[in-house]
Protein backbone atom coordinates (compact mmCIF):
# COMPACT_ATOMS: atom_id res chain seq x y z
CA UNK A 1 0.00 0.00 0.00
CA UNK A 2 1.27 3.43 -0.93
CA UNK A 3 0.07 6.44 1.46
CA UNK A 4 0.53 9.87 0.50
CA UNK A 5 -0.19 12.75 3.21
CA UNK A 6 -0.49 16.30 2.55
CA UNK A 7 2.46 16.39 -0.16
CA UNK A 8 3.79 19.54 -1.13
CA UNK A 9 6.84 19.87 -3.97
CA UNK A 10 8.11 23.38 -4.33
CA UNK A 11 11.06 24.33 -6.74
CA UNK A 12 13.18 27.12 -6.71
CA UNK A 13 13.51 28.66 -10.27
CA UNK A 14 15.03 31.96 -11.43
CA UNK A 15 11.79 33.37 -11.30
CA UNK A 16 10.81 32.58 -8.22
CA UNK A 17 8.97 29.57 -6.38
CA UNK A 18 7.06 26.98 -8.43
CA UNK A 19 4.57 24.49 -6.54
CA UNK A 20 4.94 21.38 -8.49
CA UNK A 21 2.98 19.23 -6.35
CA UNK A 22 0.18 20.72 -4.29
CA UNK A 23 -1.09 19.50 -0.44
CA UNK A 24 -1.85 15.82 -2.47
CA UNK A 25 -2.81 13.19 -0.19
CA UNK A 26 -4.13 9.54 -1.83
CA UNK A 27 -4.02 5.95 -0.86
CA UNK A 28 -3.26 3.32 -3.29
CA UNK A 29 -3.94 -0.11 -2.52
CA UNK A 30 -2.38 -3.10 -2.44
CA UNK A 31 -2.20 -5.41 -5.69
CA UNK A 32 -4.15 -2.36 -7.82
CA UNK A 33 -2.78 -0.22 -10.69
CA UNK A 34 -3.46 3.42 -10.09
CA UNK A 35 -3.56 6.08 -12.79
CA UNK A 36 -2.56 9.62 -12.54
CA UNK A 37 -3.88 11.51 -15.56
CA UNK A 38 -3.08 14.95 -16.41
CA UNK A 39 -1.77 17.64 -18.93
CA UNK A 40 1.77 18.54 -19.07
CA UNK A 41 2.73 20.44 -15.99
CA UNK A 42 0.04 19.33 -14.18
CA UNK A 43 1.96 18.45 -11.17
CA UNK A 44 1.91 14.17 -12.07
CA UNK A 45 5.34 13.00 -12.87
CA UNK A 46 6.30 15.49 -9.84
CA UNK A 47 4.24 13.27 -8.01
CA UNK A 48 5.70 9.90 -9.29
CA UNK A 49 9.55 10.83 -8.58
CA UNK A 50 8.80 11.99 -5.05
CA UNK A 51 7.00 8.28 -4.42
CA UNK A 52 10.18 6.90 -4.10
CA UNK A 53 11.95 10.16 -3.11
CA UNK A 54 13.67 10.78 -6.89
CA UNK A 55 12.76 13.93 -5.90
CA UNK A 56 12.90 15.48 -2.34
CA UNK A 57 9.54 16.61 -0.98
CA UNK A 58 9.35 19.77 0.54
CA UNK A 59 6.69 18.35 3.23
CA UNK A 60 4.37 16.00 4.00
CA UNK A 61 4.75 12.32 4.65
CA UNK A 62 5.35 9.06 2.05
CA UNK A 63 4.63 5.33 3.74
CA UNK A 64 4.95 2.30 1.32
CA UNK A 65 3.75 -1.15 3.12
CA UNK A 66 3.51 1.19 6.36
CA UNK A 67 7.18 2.35 5.96
CA UNK A 68 7.64 6.47 6.07
CA UNK A 69 10.42 7.00 3.14
CA UNK A 70 10.62 10.43 4.11
CA UNK A 71 11.65 9.78 7.58
CA UNK A 72 14.41 7.34 6.49
CA UNK A 73 18.31 8.13 6.68
CA UNK A 74 20.34 7.86 3.02
CA UNK A 75 21.20 4.00 3.59
CA UNK A 76 17.65 2.86 4.48
CA UNK A 77 16.51 4.91 1.61
CA UNK A 78 18.67 2.92 -1.07
CA UNK A 79 17.48 -0.26 0.84
CA UNK A 80 13.80 0.68 0.39
CA UNK A 81 14.28 1.89 -2.90
CA UNK A 82 15.52 -1.73 -4.03
CA UNK A 83 11.56 -2.83 -3.79
CA UNK A 84 10.62 0.39 -5.93
CA UNK A 85 11.11 -0.65 -9.78
CA UNK A 86 10.27 2.66 -12.37
CA UNK A 87 9.97 2.56 -15.88
CA UNK A 88 10.69 5.21 -18.00
CA UNK A 89 9.34 7.33 -21.04
CA UNK A 90 12.95 7.02 -23.31
CA UNK A 91 14.18 3.59 -21.34
CA UNK A 92 17.07 4.66 -20.48
CA UNK A 93 18.68 1.68 -21.56
CA UNK A 94 22.94 1.69 -21.42
CA UNK A 95 23.54 1.20 -25.45
CA UNK A 96 26.96 0.16 -24.76
CA UNK A 97 25.38 -2.73 -22.52
CA UNK A 98 23.89 -6.28 -23.80
CA UNK A 99 20.27 -6.70 -23.23
CA UNK A 100 21.73 -8.86 -20.31
CA UNK A 101 23.93 -6.38 -18.77
CA UNK A 102 21.41 -3.82 -18.88
CA UNK A 103 19.03 -6.10 -16.61
CA UNK A 104 21.65 -7.18 -14.46
CA UNK A 105 22.47 -3.90 -13.82
CA UNK A 106 20.16 -3.66 -10.47
CA UNK A 107 21.06 -6.88 -9.20
CA UNK A 108 25.40 -6.05 -9.22
CA UNK A 109 24.12 -2.68 -7.12
CA UNK A 110 22.34 -4.98 -4.50
CA UNK A 111 26.00 -7.35 -4.62
CA UNK A 112 23.78 -10.33 -5.86
CA UNK A 113 26.21 -13.62 -6.81
CA UNK A 114 26.69 -14.13 -10.58
CA UNK A 115 24.54 -17.41 -10.11
CA UNK A 116 22.03 -15.43 -8.50
CA UNK A 117 22.33 -12.89 -11.50
CA UNK A 118 22.29 -15.10 -14.45
CA UNK A 119 19.28 -17.16 -12.92
CA UNK A 120 17.31 -14.01 -12.39
CA UNK A 121 18.22 -11.81 -15.55
CA UNK A 122 17.25 -15.29 -17.50
CA UNK A 123 13.85 -15.97 -15.58
CA UNK A 124 13.00 -11.85 -16.32
CA UNK A 125 14.41 -11.91 -20.01
CA UNK A 126 11.41 -15.05 -20.35
CA UNK A 127 8.75 -13.23 -18.24
CA UNK A 128 8.94 -10.20 -21.25
CA UNK A 129 9.40 -12.46 -24.05
CA UNK A 130 13.06 -11.20 -24.73
CA UNK A 131 15.19 -14.50 -24.22
CA UNK A 132 16.58 -14.22 -27.71
CA UNK A 133 17.77 -10.87 -27.09
CA UNK A 134 19.91 -11.34 -24.18
CA UNK A 135 23.31 -10.88 -26.14
CA UNK A 136 21.75 -8.08 -28.69
CA UNK A 137 22.71 -4.13 -27.60
CA UNK A 138 19.62 -1.59 -27.35
CA UNK A 139 20.00 -0.12 -30.80
CA UNK A 140 18.79 -3.52 -32.33
CA UNK A 141 15.72 -3.50 -30.64
CA UNK A 142 12.49 -2.02 -31.65
CA UNK A 143 10.48 0.76 -28.91
CA UNK A 144 8.53 -2.17 -27.67
CA UNK A 145 11.72 -4.26 -27.41
CA UNK A 146 13.64 -1.61 -25.48
CA UNK A 147 10.51 -1.09 -22.68
CA UNK A 148 10.34 -4.68 -22.44
CA UNK A 149 13.91 -4.67 -21.12
CA UNK A 150 13.00 -1.29 -18.76
CA UNK A 151 10.35 -3.68 -17.29
CA UNK A 152 12.62 -6.49 -16.82
CA UNK A 153 15.12 -4.20 -15.30
CA UNK A 154 12.60 -2.94 -12.93
CA UNK A 155 11.55 -6.01 -11.99
CA UNK A 156 14.96 -7.39 -10.86
CA UNK A 157 15.29 -6.76 -7.38
CA UNK A 158 11.79 -8.16 -7.13
CA UNK A 159 9.73 -5.30 -5.94
CA UNK A 160 6.24 -4.72 -4.85
CA UNK A 161 5.47 -1.34 -6.16
CA UNK A 162 6.25 -0.39 -9.99
CA UNK A 163 6.35 3.50 -11.22
CA UNK A 164 5.68 4.06 -14.54
CA UNK A 165 6.66 7.39 -16.10
CA UNK A 166 4.45 7.65 -19.07
CA UNK A 167 5.83 4.47 -20.39
CA UNK A 168 3.92 3.95 -23.24
CA UNK A 169 3.73 7.22 -24.92
CA UNK A 170 6.61 6.72 -27.39
CA UNK A 171 5.28 3.83 -28.70
CA UNK A 172 2.69 3.07 -31.69
CA UNK A 173 -0.85 1.94 -30.62
CA UNK A 174 -0.11 -1.91 -31.74
CA UNK A 175 2.93 -1.75 -29.09
CA UNK A 176 1.27 0.37 -26.42
CA UNK A 177 -1.03 -2.29 -26.32
CA UNK A 178 1.45 -5.19 -25.82
CA UNK A 179 3.13 -3.56 -23.13
CA UNK A 180 -0.09 -2.48 -21.38
CA UNK A 181 -0.98 -6.32 -21.58
CA UNK A 182 2.57 -7.65 -19.86
CA UNK A 183 1.76 -5.03 -16.84
CA UNK A 184 -1.34 -6.37 -16.72
CA UNK A 185 0.09 -9.93 -16.66
CA UNK A 186 2.79 -8.42 -14.19
CA UNK A 187 0.29 -7.44 -12.30
CA UNK A 188 -1.65 -10.54 -11.68
CA UNK A 189 0.74 -12.71 -11.38
CA UNK A 190 3.07 -11.10 -9.18
CA UNK A 191 0.73 -9.23 -6.91
CA UNK A 192 2.67 -5.93 -8.09
CA UNK A 193 0.79 -2.35 -7.04
CA UNK A 194 1.71 -0.54 -10.31
CA UNK A 195 1.02 3.47 -10.28
CA UNK A 196 1.48 5.05 -13.62
CA UNK A 197 1.39 8.35 -15.15
CA UNK A 198 -0.25 9.54 -18.63
CA UNK A 199 -1.73 12.06 -20.51
CA UNK A 200 -3.83 8.96 -22.53
CA UNK A 201 -7.06 7.95 -21.60
CA UNK A 202 -6.93 4.57 -23.44
CA UNK A 203 -4.15 3.42 -21.14
CA UNK A 204 -6.19 4.52 -18.23
CA UNK A 205 -9.40 2.40 -19.58
CA UNK A 206 -7.08 -0.43 -20.74
CA UNK A 207 -5.97 -1.53 -17.20
CA UNK A 208 -6.26 1.16 -14.23
CA UNK A 209 -8.45 0.06 -11.34
CA UNK A 210 -8.18 3.45 -9.83
CA UNK A 211 -7.87 6.78 -11.29
CA UNK A 212 -7.09 10.69 -9.82
CA UNK A 213 -6.95 13.68 -12.37
CA UNK A 214 -4.53 16.28 -11.88
CA UNK A 215 -4.15 20.07 -12.53
CA UNK A 216 -2.04 22.56 -11.38
CA UNK A 217 -0.43 20.37 -8.54
CA UNK A 218 -3.86 19.45 -7.14
CA UNK A 219 -6.28 15.95 -7.56
CA UNK A 220 -9.16 17.62 -8.77
CA UNK A 221 -10.88 14.46 -8.74
CA UNK A 222 -10.39 10.76 -7.46
CA UNK A 223 -11.92 7.06 -7.52
CA UNK A 224 -12.66 3.69 -9.61
CA UNK A 225 -12.24 4.26 -13.34
CA UNK A 226 -15.54 3.24 -14.73
CA UNK A 227 -17.26 5.33 -12.10
CA UNK A 228 -15.08 8.59 -13.56
CA UNK A 229 -15.87 7.77 -16.97
CA UNK A 230 -19.62 6.54 -16.46
CA UNK A 231 -20.18 10.42 -14.51
CA UNK A 232 -17.35 12.35 -14.27
CA UNK A 233 -18.31 15.47 -12.30
CA UNK A 234 -14.96 17.98 -12.82
CA UNK A 235 -14.67 19.93 -15.70
CA UNK A 236 -11.12 18.35 -16.58
CA UNK A 237 -12.41 14.74 -16.25
CA UNK A 238 -14.97 15.19 -18.17
CA UNK A 239 -12.51 16.92 -20.90
CA UNK A 240 -10.26 13.70 -21.00
CA UNK A 241 -13.48 11.08 -20.95
CA UNK A 242 -14.50 13.12 -23.86
CA UNK A 243 -11.74 12.36 -25.93
CA UNK A 244 -12.79 8.67 -26.18
CA UNK A 245 -16.64 8.96 -25.48
CA UNK A 246 -17.75 11.95 -27.22
CA UNK A 247 -18.60 12.43 -30.68
CA UNK A 248 -19.99 15.40 -32.52
CA UNK A 249 -23.19 15.47 -34.68
CA UNK A 250 -22.83 17.05 -38.22
CA UNK A 251 -24.82 20.36 -37.82
CA UNK A 252 -27.10 18.59 -40.82
CA UNK A 253 -28.83 15.90 -38.50
CA UNK A 254 -29.22 18.73 -35.62
CA UNK A 255 -31.12 21.33 -37.76
CA UNK A 256 -33.07 18.62 -40.20
CA UNK A 257 -34.47 16.93 -36.93
CA UNK A 258 -37.96 16.51 -36.61
CA UNK A 259 -38.44 15.30 -33.47
CA UNK A 260 -36.37 14.97 -30.15
CA UNK A 261 -32.35 14.02 -30.48
CA UNK A 262 -31.41 12.70 -27.23
CA UNK A 263 -28.04 11.23 -25.67
CA UNK A 264 -28.45 8.18 -23.32
CA UNK A 265 -25.77 6.45 -21.34
CA UNK A 266 -25.50 2.61 -20.93
CA UNK A 267 -23.75 1.83 -17.93
CA UNK A 268 -22.76 -2.11 -16.84
CA UNK A 269 -25.13 -4.82 -17.22
CA UNK A 270 -27.88 -2.50 -19.01
CA UNK A 271 -25.61 -1.81 -21.56
CA UNK A 272 -26.19 -5.17 -22.78
CA UNK A 273 -29.65 -5.46 -22.74
CA UNK A 274 -32.59 -4.24 -25.11
CA UNK A 275 -33.61 -0.61 -23.88
CA UNK A 276 -34.31 0.80 -27.47
CA UNK A 277 -35.61 -2.30 -29.05
CA UNK A 278 -37.93 -2.42 -26.35
CA UNK A 279 -39.32 0.95 -25.99
CA UNK A 280 -39.37 1.25 -30.01
CA UNK A 281 -41.77 -2.02 -29.58
CA UNK A 282 -43.99 -0.48 -26.55
CA UNK A 283 -44.43 2.58 -28.09
CA UNK A 284 -45.55 4.49 -31.34
CA UNK A 285 -42.59 5.85 -32.30
CA UNK A 286 -39.78 5.53 -34.64
CA UNK A 287 -36.09 5.40 -33.59
CA UNK A 288 -33.03 6.62 -35.58
CA UNK A 289 -29.87 6.17 -34.47
CA UNK A 290 -27.66 8.90 -35.30
CA UNK A 291 -24.01 7.37 -33.37
CA UNK A 292 -23.25 5.08 -30.57
CA UNK A 293 -20.46 3.05 -29.55
CA UNK A 294 -20.02 0.80 -26.57
CA UNK A 295 -16.31 0.80 -24.37
CA UNK A 296 -15.45 -1.69 -22.22
CA UNK A 297 -13.52 -0.80 -19.33
CA UNK A 298 -12.11 -3.55 -17.17
CA UNK A 299 -14.55 -5.79 -18.92
CA UNK A 300 -17.31 -4.10 -17.98
CA UNK A 301 -20.08 -2.47 -20.61
CA UNK A 302 -20.16 1.86 -21.30
CA UNK A 303 -22.31 2.85 -24.15
CA UNK A 304 -23.28 5.91 -25.31
CA UNK A 305 -25.73 5.97 -27.87
CA UNK A 306 -27.53 9.24 -29.96
CA UNK A 307 -30.81 9.17 -31.43
CA UNK A 308 -33.78 10.89 -32.99
CA UNK A 309 -37.20 10.10 -31.95
CA UNK A 310 -40.16 11.21 -33.89
CA UNK A 311 -44.22 10.42 -33.53
CA UNK A 312 -46.60 11.62 -31.74
CA UNK A 313 -45.12 13.61 -28.96
CA UNK A 314 -47.20 11.81 -26.02
CA UNK A 315 -46.21 8.37 -27.18
CA UNK A 316 -42.40 10.08 -27.53
CA UNK A 317 -42.86 11.38 -24.08
CA UNK A 318 -43.65 7.88 -22.98
CA UNK A 319 -40.76 5.82 -24.59
CA UNK A 320 -38.26 8.77 -22.82
CA UNK A 321 -39.60 8.30 -19.68
CA UNK A 322 -39.40 4.49 -20.27
CA UNK A 323 -34.97 4.44 -21.16
CA UNK A 324 -34.60 7.08 -18.31
CA UNK A 325 -36.20 4.52 -16.39
CA UNK A 326 -34.55 1.32 -17.89
CA UNK A 327 -30.79 3.57 -17.78
CA UNK A 328 -31.12 6.34 -15.09
CA UNK A 329 -29.38 8.59 -17.75
CA UNK A 330 -31.07 10.29 -20.69
CA UNK A 331 -30.75 13.72 -21.76
CA UNK A 332 -32.44 15.34 -24.47
CA UNK A 333 -30.19 17.40 -26.59
CA UNK A 334 -32.15 19.03 -29.11
CA UNK A 335 -36.27 19.16 -29.35
CA UNK A 336 -37.63 20.06 -32.94
CA UNK A 337 -40.86 18.97 -31.75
Amino acid sequence: MIEVTDLVKVYQTKKGEVTGVDHVSLTVNKGEIFGIVGYSGAGKSSLLRCLNLLEAPTSGEIKIDGVSLTALGKKELRTARQKIGMIFQHFYLVSSKTVFENVAFALKAAYKSKTEIDTRVTDLLEMVGLSDKRDVYPSQLSGGQKQRVGIARALANNPSVLLCDEATSALDPSTTKSILSLLKKINQELGLTIVLITHEMEVVKEICDRMAVMQDGRIVEEGPVYDLFANPANELTKEFINTILQFDLPDHLLTSSKGKIVKIHFRGAIAEESVISDALQKFQVKGNILHGKIEYIKETPLGIFIMELTGDMAEVEKAIQYITSRTESLEVIRDAA
